[in-house]
C-alpha cells in the first residue's frame, strides 16, 4: 500500500455528489463498505495482480445506505492484490468453488507497487482534485 498526498483529505462531501462526479471517470464505491465507512475505487490494472487507487471515506452525517449522507475523505492510497490462479479449473466442482471462493484471499495482499501505478494514482488524484476543488477566478 502506498499513500498518496492530496488536499482532499479531511474535506467533506455529499456521497451522492462524489458518485455523480467520479463515476464518469471510472470510480466505483468498493464492495467492502460498512454503514460508517467505505472506499471509492478505480482499477489501474488487473494482469495477474490487481492494482487499485482507493479513496477511503467516513460517514459524518447519516449512514452510507441512507440518502443525503455526508462523508469525510481520508488519505488515498494505491494497493495491489495478487490472487491465486486456477481455483475454478476443475469443471466438475467449478460452480461450488465459485460459491465458496467468490471472495478469494489474495496470495500476496502487500505486493510491491510498481512506480507506474503510483504515478497513475497520483494522476487520478490530480484529476479528482480538479473536479472537486472549486477554482478561484
Amino acid at each position: 500500500m502506498v499513500p498518496i498526498q492530496t488536499s482532499l483529505e479531511d474535506e467533506t462531501y455529499a456521497l451522492f455528489k462524489l458518485e455523480e462526479v467520479l463515476k464518469p471517470i471510472g470510480f466505483v464505491i468498493g464492495s467492502s463498505w460498512e454503514y460508517d465507512h467505505g472506499y471509492l475505487d478505480i482499477k489501474l490494472d488487473d494482469r495477474g495482480t490487481y492494482y487499485f487507487l482507493r479513496i477511503p471515506f467516513k460517514a459524518i452525517a447519516g449512514e452510507l445506505d441512507s440518502p443525503g449522507v455526508i462523508v469525510r475523505l481520508q488519505q488515498p492510497f494505491v494497493l495491489g492484490h495478487q490472487y491465486e490462479s486456477g481455483n475454478d479449473i476443475d469443471s466438475r466442482n467449478g460452480a461450488i468453488q465459485g460459491l465458496v471462493n467468490q471472495f478469494q484471499t489474495p496470495t500476496d495482499p502487500d505486493t510491491d507497487i510498481p512506480k507506474e501505478y503510483i504515478d497513475m494514482g497520483k494522476d487520478y488524484i490530480q484529476e479528482v482534485e480538479a473536479l472537486l476543488i472549486p477554482r478561484k477566478e
